[in-house]
């Protein structure tokens, strides 16, 4: 059964004033909706602890939520920054992973990455995958690759954000 968001907001607002039942089921609403909201976008094995992690944000903040406001976008705001902070972790894992996975082996396979790197770089316009070059690749900061590229920050951002956009719709397609 799916609550509607009239219902959750009524939960929502009696659990606000301290009523442990509404509460109760509030949480097992949420949990219901976040496993499927999650389900479309992590792997199995990492649902419940992000359903869990998530949960728990929405208690620590369950304050901050406005009764004349409605619930699921706050609810789906909370899911996705947990999300990409899941994601963030993630990636800080692997590029952890890869320091080590390269050390003492043969060079082709970086080779082979670098050259289809290159590939993808050129798909896109010069001052976007200059912009990637530079700050993902080489790791400068956004200053000094927008001092490097005499573009602003601004739009050394708005490029590689595009740019990564791009290639993620490229290598998904294929």
């Amino acid at each position: 059964m799916r609550v509607d968001e009239a219902s959750l907001v009524r939960l929502m607002a009696m659990s606000q004033q301290g009523d442990r039942q509404a509460y109760a089921a509030l949480l097992a609403e949420c949990q219901r909706w976040l496993r499927r909201y999650y389900s479309r976008r992590i792997a199995p094995a990492q649902l419940d602890d992000l359903v869990q992690e998530t949960l728990m944000a929405l208690h620590n903040k369950r304050a901050t939520w406005d009764s004349s406001r409605p619930f699921l976008p706050w609810l789906a705001a909370i899911a996705r920054y947990r999300w990409v902070d899941h994601l963030r972790r993630l990636y800080r894992a692997d590029e952890c992973e890869l320091v080590t996975d390269f050390a003492g082996q043969d060079e082709e396979p970086a080779i082979a990455a670098r050259i289809s790197l290159d590939r993808l770089l050129g798909i896109l316009p010069d001052a976007q995958a200059r912009a990637i070059a530079l700050v993902k690749i080489e790791g400068l900061s956004i200053a000094e690759a927008a001092e490097a590229t005499g573009q602003s920050q601004s739009l050394v951002k708005v490029n590689i954000h595009r740019g990564l956009k791009k290639l993620a719709h490229t290598v998904e397609k294929a």
